[in-house]
């Protein structure tokens, strides 16, 4: 650990709760450089949805590479690129009725973010950028200022404008549609609201704490939307590729946003790649004007293909997906019967699930102990009151109860712990 703790910068994160050095990993799990596995819940915080170093993705990621084929292109035309595309519009949007053009916009989720919060202000001549409670949309500037979390806005350092928060689905007493919030606000000339040119919401805040907004709730805001001229951006960063079942996760709700931004598992094999899909025409850039320097990196177009290929051509995978979830919630709901008495419950969809706690230190501890038996989860919400479940979605079902059976003795050493004497 004492190069780690002598060389790399104090902002580091996640090897605090694990505190091991990882070498290997296989499918649904990490193997510690003494060879100790570890079955992962985290999956690259929703970047492995198709497990670590799946064979098939690997060997059409090693044929391109021994082969020569150009890795760095930034957006000039390559072989690669032409069949990403391709096979995207024939698997993914024609048979979902989306009419969208495709931007590369850069290597990771907040690029996607960036690309779309400036092509709105840009097609609407508007600024106003409304984001909801408990979002988390990235940590670059733009991004950052439609995020809800305190402690995150304040390491920007200068004021982060242009946006209003609005509250998220259940946000308020859970009857009445937390959208109409919003409506009264731009029925009012007298709010204070200036027009906004986009709404930017997720269908699940992953980081926020697995909170679900309904299909009713997605519907009405959309509606919304189109009745005063406001694009609706749908972040779909974490939970899109199948994470709640299928493709996009706003599927269910039988939307379509103007706006979609997709990375982590786009490429299903957690190589960096982001893409920020937008109706066409709403594709008022001008040549250069949104670009950096890894928006072509080709082994990400290359593994992302095959996943398409493979896992998307018919409804097989995301009706596994949502059978494990199902799994899952029934499991999970189980252990939160149990304690009651700490306000357990479950929340989640597909296999983005969570374990949250009323009681403040108790899903923190869940997952400290989870680790200490060899499992990898993380916490969200505001106060890290969930223990967040976001397992390949390939994992088998023995893995997924395996997990669980962990979660489960891990849930009775923490609440055993904060039981008083």
């Amino acid at each position: 650990m004492e190069t780690f703790q002598r060389l790399e910068s104090e902002v580091r994160g996640y090897c605090r709760s694990w505190p091991v050095v990882f070498d290997k990993a296989v499918g649904s799990h990490v193997y510690d450089e003494n060879g100790k596995p570890y079955l992962d819940f985290f999956a690259g915080a929703g970047s492995l949805n198709y497990g670590h170093n799946n064979p098939e993705l690997k060997k059409s990621l090693i044929d391109y590479l021994t082969d020569d084929r150009i890795v760095h292109s930034l957006d000039a035309y390559s072989v690669a690129k032409r069949e990403f595309l391709k096979t995207f519009e024939e698997i993914i949007l024609e048979p979902r009725g989306l009419d969208y053009k495709i931007q590369f916009p850069g290597p990771a989720g907040n690029n996607a973010v960036e690309a779309a919060l400036k092509l709105a202000r840009k097609y609407t001549g508007r600024q106003t950028i409304i984001n909801f409670t408990n979002g988390f949309h990235g940590m670059t500037l733009g991004a950052l200022a439609v995020t809800g979390n305190s402690m995150k806005r304040g390491g920007a350092g200068v004021p982060l404008d242009h946006v209003a928060t609005m509250p998220f689905d259940n946000y308020l007493d859970g009857k009445t549609p937390d959208f109409l919030w919003l409506r009264s606000l731009l029925e009012d000339s007298g709010s204070g609201l200036d027009a906004p040119a986009a709404v930017i919401v997720e269908s699940v805040q992953g980081e926020g704490g697995i909170n679900v907004a309904s299909a009713e709730w997605l519907r009405g805001l959309s509606e919304l939307c189109k009745e005063y001229g406001i694009l609706l951006i749908l972040d779909d960063i974490q939970m899109g590729c199948g994470r709640t079942g299928r493709f996009f996760s706003f599927e269910e709700a039988g939307i379509t946003p103007d706006i979609v931004t997709l990375s982590k598992s786009i490429s299903g094999y957690g190589l960096p790649m982001a893409l920020t899909l937008f109706k066409r025409e709403l594709d008022v850039w001008e040549p250069g004007e949104h670009n950096g320097t890894f928006r072509g990196f080709n082994p990400a177009m290359v593994t992302g293909t095959e996943t398409l290929r493979r896992y998307w051509t018919d409804d097989s995978f995301a009706e596994a997906t949502l059978a494990k979830g199902a799994m899952v919630e029934a499991r999970l709901s189980e252990i939160a019967s149990e304690y009651g008495d700490f306000g357990a419950h479950v929340r989640g969809r597909g296999l983005a699930r969570g374990l949250a706690f009323e009681t403040e230190g108790i899903a923190k501890k869940v997952a400290a102990e989870s680790f200490q038996r060899g499992l990898l989860l993380e916490t969200s919400g505001p106060q890290d009151e969930v223990a967040k479940l976001l397992p390949p979605l390939t994992s088998t079902e023995e893995e997924l109860n395996a997990g669980l059976d962990i979660m489960a003795d891990a849930a009775r050493a923490a609440v055993k712990v904060a039981q008083p004497a």
